[in-house]
């Protein structure tokens, strides 16, 4: 931030700082005759900025409700929306300036969020990230928890699985109480199977200077519960080196932590003081000591392997944005895994089945067997017919035992004949025609695969009549004793071919004829 101010000032740039370092430290020397917005002022960024470029020093510190949820904007990825649930937090870690800044708890309603994502989903947005200082604090201070905002936010959900939902950042505190809750959200086919728990370190003598409100072993509590629970899990971490006081001692049970579970994602820093702050005035780790603990830590970190089994699985993916080399795009798996695939076509912003053809430390790679969308629009559509979702969400029922149309996994979200009186979706088609369709890609057999389809195609259509389901009889083409387009095509063509070939037979014989 101070190399960034420096620079706008030499070039005699109009400059407006945001956010929480002004909010937190409005006194820094670097901030003088500059503009300023802190955390809740972002609603008056437009008038900031005007003023600013007429010449006034503006500061707008002044701290009032929530800002708006529907404020208008420019999403930097548009297929992302960020939604912030709640400010603030309930903790005091001693290192900590961001509660200086974004002060107490202040949780957003739950009808001000579902009413947004709502919104976002129709303007054609596929990933939801909930947003938070600490996402399992949410709702404390009015009277309502975070697993009940989630089951309203998923019930928005589009049932085709295009829209997905990846929950926050949350401390161990305030989540222990809901694991079991949350991992049943976890499993939903259109949340990602995916959290952010930081440990900070691996010592209780640690987490008691910071004041995390935790122990170990209640991070292992949440941690091996929902591993437990959520088949796929994927689960980040934070690590800080060199707090102070951490000794040798206290390093290396971090370190073992670490080498236990194998974190796939560990982000480590170094202890930095932050002004204002109890640790600030703590006796400090040596420079160097601190250093060599993080190079260390980023070495045991890098020798993991966490996606060695995934290469020739054939997985769903989102795909929603450019990968940085400009060749590849990104998606990710249910378990939030990166999967980088070959950019072909208009395929950003859809869902699609790939086959892992590689895997490295940080991503794996994909080759795209098909895009998913178009089949999953007509599937949506006929969901809404039925009752069991006659208001077009994802719904839940007692039945734990059924896949679910938004992923192989299996989830409580989909429900079966006996579980559900005879309300029948089209979730249970769609899954096995997905799982049927990679089988017949990974077999690499293209006559078997044709005369399979046709066999799956007649068997899918008498289950649909078993159940009463009419549409889907007419999406693969009639009923069990009728050829449909794409059969009567295939035959045609290979007529055609024949009767070529037959003619190019003839036409060489009388050739050679006319040569005798």
């Amino acid at each position: 931030m101070d190399t960034l101010i420096a620079k706008c000032k030499s070039a005699k740039k109009p400059l407006v700082v945001a956010g929480c370092v002004p909010q937190g430290s409005r006194d820094l020397k670097e901030l003088e005759g500059v503009s300023i917005v802190g955390v809740q002022q972002i609603d008056r960024v437009v008038e900031v900025v005007e003023e600013t470029l007429k010449g006034h020093e503006v500061r707008l510190l002044h701290r009032k409700k929530l800002p708006a949820l529907d404020l208008p904007k420019v999403r930097r990825n548009k297929f992302v929306e960020i939604l912030p649930i709640n400010v603030g937090c309930l903790g005091a870690c001693t290192y900590c300036k961001t509660k200086h800044a974004r002060g107490h708890l202040g949780s957003y309603t739950v009808e001000s969020l579902v009413g947004r994502v709502r919104t976002v989903i129709a303007d054609g947005v596929k990933e939801v990230w909930l947003s938070s200082e600490d996402t399992g604090a949410y709702g404390r201070d009015i009277g309502v928890n975070l697993p009940i905002l989630l089951n309203a936010i998923v019930a928005e959900l589009p049932p085709d699985g295009s829209t997905m939902l990846r929950i926050g950042m949350t401390n161990p505190p305030f989540i222990l109480e809901h694991l079991k809750e949350i991992a049943e959200v976890l499993r939903h086919p259109c949340v990602y199977s995916f959290l952010h728990v930081p440990v900070q370190s691996g010592s209780d003598a640690v987490l008691s200077a910071m004041n995390r409100e935790y122990t170990l072993s209640d991070f292992r509590t949440v941690v091996d519960t929902l591993i437990k629970l959520v088949p796929g899990m994927q689960i980040a971490t934070d690590i800080i080196c060199g707090f102070p006081g951490e000794t040798d001692e206290d390093f290396n049970q971090t370190v073992n932590l670490i080498k236990e579970y194998k974190f796939p994602q560990v982000h480590i820093s170094q202890f930095y003081p932050r002004p204002g702050t109890p640790a600030a005035r703590m006796k400090k780790v040596p420079s160097a000591v601190v250093k060599k603990r993080s190079r260390e830590l980023t070495s045991v970190f890098e020798a993991f392997t966490p996606y060695l089994g995934m290469e020739g699985r054939v997985e769903r993916i989102w795909i929603t944005e450019i990968a940085a080399d400009g060749i590849h795009l990104v998606g990710h798996t249910k378990g939030y895994v990166q999967v980088l695939v070959p950019s072909t076509g208009n395929m950003l912003g859809t869902s699609a089945l790939v086959k892992i053809t590689s895997v490295g430390r940080w991503s794996v790679f994909g080759e795209v067997i098909k895009i998913l969308n178009q089949v999953d629009d007509k599937i949506a559509s006929n969901r809404r017919i039925s009752s069991q979702v006659g208001q077009g969400k994802c719904s839940s029922c007692s039945c734990q035992n059924e896949p679910c149309a938004c992923s192989n996994e299996p989830d409580p979200s989909a429900c079966g004949l006996e579980c559900c009186e005879g309300k029948i979706t089209l979730e249970e088609g769609q899954v096995s025609w997905i799982d049927r369709f990679a089988e017949d890609i990974n077999s690499q057999n293209v006559i078997g695969w044709l005369l399979r389809k046709r066999k799956n195609q007649l068997k899918g259509v008498e289950n649909d009549i078993a159940l009463g389901s009419k549409k889907k009889q007419e999406w693969v083409g009639g009923n069990t004793g009728e050829w449909g387009v794409v059969d009567k095509a295939l035959l045609g063509g290979m007529l055609v071919s024949f009767l070529i070939i037959v003619a190019l037979l003839i036409h060489i014989g009388f050739r050679t004829l006319s040569t005798i």
